[in-house]
């Protein structure tokens, strides 16, 4: 699990209940009025501007931000130079039957297996890249959309409110609801996008871009080593992927 996002979301949600508890009474913060033109409201707003498949496949994508699946590259880079010393001394067909954890290394392995081109290598991996990242921007894109309509409904909600406030100031009674309303839903607005859609926005971008980078590093590793690169070439070559501090380790003559 990613200690980061469950930290951070359930403890800034937890930090605002107990301060409302701590204000007084809870119900007070609670409308069902608000919750359904914010909630309800920008989800339907936001599945308006994307297909459905698109708009409920976000809320899959959105499990990555609680996840800490990605590989670590120096790991990876450790078992790459293992592969290229084995098809360095026994030739690419020693790779057959290999096992890597790593999925997308796994089908490059299988494509050297194969004896096609490097240039035939490079476009099917650099296509399967391509399409993960296209994924992940429609995930992103919904997110952040979400996190741009929260704000609007709320403030939608609270001309709502604040009409039925104005309409009904002969009446002492119906100004409390009408109030409510138009306070909440501000406020029911700016936490559905400053505490939840656009922080895991941002988090789906990091996921994004750190399997982008795996894969890039796999490409250049499968193609240096379909080239017959030396191992030692190859570690030096993809430890450029990490931080200096990281770069000093490597394999030894």
């Amino acid at each position: 699990m990613d200690l980061a996002t469950l930290l951070g979301l359930f403890g800034v949600w937890a930090l605002i209940i107990v301060t409302i508890m701590m204000g007084g009474s809870a119900y007070m913060f609670l409308n069902g009025s608000s919750v359904m033109i914010v909630v309800i409201g920008s989800l339907l707003v936001v599945m308006t501007k994307f297909g459905i498949k698109q708009f409920f496949s976000a809320f899959k994508t959105a499990g990555k931000c609680f996840t800490d699946k990605i590989e670590k590259p120096e790991d990876l880079i450790a078992e790459i130079v293992e592969l290229a010393d084995a098809a360095r001394k026994g030739g690419l067909l020693s790779l057959e039957g290999k096992q890597v954890d790593n999925d997308f290394l796994q089908s490059g392995i299988q494509l050297l297996v194969d004896g096609h081109d490097p240039e035939v290598v490079k476009n099917l991996l650099m296509k399967d890249m391509k399409q993960a990242v296209d994924r992940h921007d429609w995930g992103q894109k919904i997110w952040q959309a979400i996190g741009d309509v929260g704000p609007a409904m709320g403030m939608i909600g609270t001309l709502i409110g604040l009409v039925g406030m104005l309409a009904s100031m002969d009446d002492p009674q119906s100004i409390g609801p009408s109030m409510a309303v138009a306070l909440l839903t501000t406020l029911y607005g700016a936490m559905l996008a400053n505490m939840f859609a656009l922080p895991i926005c941002d988090k789906l971008n990091l996921r994004s871009s750190q399997e982008e980078t795996i894969k890039a590093l796999v490409i250049d590793a499968l193609l240096a080593i379909q080239a017959g690169q030396n191992p030692r070439v190859i570690d030096t070559m993809l430890r450029t992927y990490l931080p200096v501090s990281q770069r000093e380790v490597g394999v030894e003559a």
